[in-house]
């Protein structure tokens, strides 16, 4: 048996009146989707548990079979196990974003214009982290290159107890009440007012300007944590498998849960991404004898992030082509099951995460249940009866049937 799960990050939604009052799932055309959902079986599962916060990382681990309160640690951890960053047991890790803050103000006065700064390119991020950690950076502090926005502060025996805010919550807002406070929040609120000096006239950002894209000006610290432990995949379900992804988060998942990761050129995390390249890579590491794939696509996401609803439409539709091709590479398998799930909702209404649960669908091969009504969207899964309220039950389901 080949399993393979195709997770939309953020593609479950609220119903919206730009949509005549559907979800985006419900108004973009996914005829493989639901072909699935006519075919399998529908239900929904609580993949971020009460008291956790609603993010990518939580919502992904529970997908990934393991029970965040069990194994939860915090985001950046999680990266920097993806990036080769190797963590003390002391060592706190936080999530550096490069943002566009506005101009005017002082510090704590701007607003929060785009936590991306405009998806930032990685060859213009690089050079700007390298300054700020040639600036600002000790032998206690040091910042970590990443993926275009996305990258890495290591605060060597760094506090835990420091309250952020992810940038993507707070889009369009001053930033005055989302400021790092707490045991070393000041140190951290230091380095953001003074990378905000540094970053402002960086030829970097001039030429960005210049070509009508938005400046990389302020480094935000979210998603604090230390080095996490997972029980390997392997371990858990006696599968060997692998993970595609454009997103540094989910890569270090796999990493700590022993799975393979699968480079690929060209992906981005939006939907210009190289997704044929996803879906050729996919079916080629079940062809080599692995068992399990986990797929993600951050595409739905980041539409969300940025308020982006015809983006958001495309970004689900690329999912379902996607999922269109994935099943006509398995047909050379002698069984598969497939299972498409958003890890968590990103409502375009909010541009933020939310604990709601997330419908899913899954198809075994050769199975036909006949629900002539069958479509995929959140309604439908609702109305299934079908529900995990541990959402990291859902695998066992999926791999066991249990």
């Amino acid at each position: 048996m080949k399993y393979l799960i195709l997770l939309g990050d953020g593609m479950a939604d609220f119903k919206n009146p730009e949509l005549d009052g559907k979800t985006p799932l419900q108004f973009a055309r996914t005829p493989h989707m639901d072909l699935l959902a006519s075919k399998g079986v529908i239900g929904t599962a609580s993949t971020v548990p009460p008291g956790y916060p609603p993010g990518s990382d939580v919502a992904n681990l529970s997908v990934m079979g393991y029970d965040p309160a069990e194994y939860y640690t915090g985001r950046s951890p999680l990266e920097a196990v993806s990036m080769g960053v190797e963590l003390a047991p002391d060592d706190v890790a936080f999530r550096c974003n490069l943002v566009t803050l506005s101009d005017s103000g002082k510090y704590p006065e701007k607003t929060m214009v785009d936590y991306s700064a405009d998806e930032v390119t990685t060859p213009e991020s690089g050079e700007l982290i390298k300054k700020i950690n040639g600036t600002l950076g000790t032998k206690d502090i040091i910042f970590h290159p990443g993926f275009r926005f996305r990258h890495l502060l290591v605060w060597k025996g760094g506090p835990e107890g420091v309250e952020l805010t992810p940038p993507h919550d707070i889009s369009g807002r001053v930033i005055a009440e989302y400021l790092p406070e707490g045991e070393g929040g000041a140190t951290l609120l230091k380095l953001m007012e003074e990378s905000y000096n540094i970053l402002s006239d960086h030829p970097v950002n001039v030429k960005r300007i210049e070509q009508g894209l938005r400046p990389a000006n302020s480094v935000w610290f979210w998603g604090k944590g230390k080095k996490p432990s997972l029980t390997s995949f392997h371990e858990k379900y006696g599968l060997r498998g692998s993970v595609i992804s454009a997103v540094d988060l989910i890569k270090g998942i796999g990493i700590c849960a022993g799975l393979d990761i699968v480079e690929v050129d060209n992906v981005t995390g939006t939907v210009e991404t190289n997704a044929s390249g996803k879906v050729a890579a996919a079916v080629n590491e079940l062809s080599k004898g692995k068992d399990f794939v986990y797929l993600h696509v951050e595409a739905p996401d980041a539409a969300s992030h940025r308020g982006e609803t015809e983006t958001k439409i495309k970004a689900i539709e690329m999912v379902d082509d996607m999922l269109g091709r994935l099943l006509e590479g398995m047909e050379q398998f002698d069984s598969y099951k497939v299972m498409v799930l958003p890890d968590h909702p990103t409502p375009l209404s909010t541009m933020t995460h939310t604990d709601k649960p997330v419908p899913f669908v899954i198809y075994t091969s050769g199975q036909d249940s006949n629900n002539v009504n069958g479509v995929y969207n959140e309604a439908a899964a609702e109305k299934s009866g079908l529900s995990f309220a541990a959402g990291h039950k859902l695998m066992d389901y999926f791999i066991r049937g249990e």
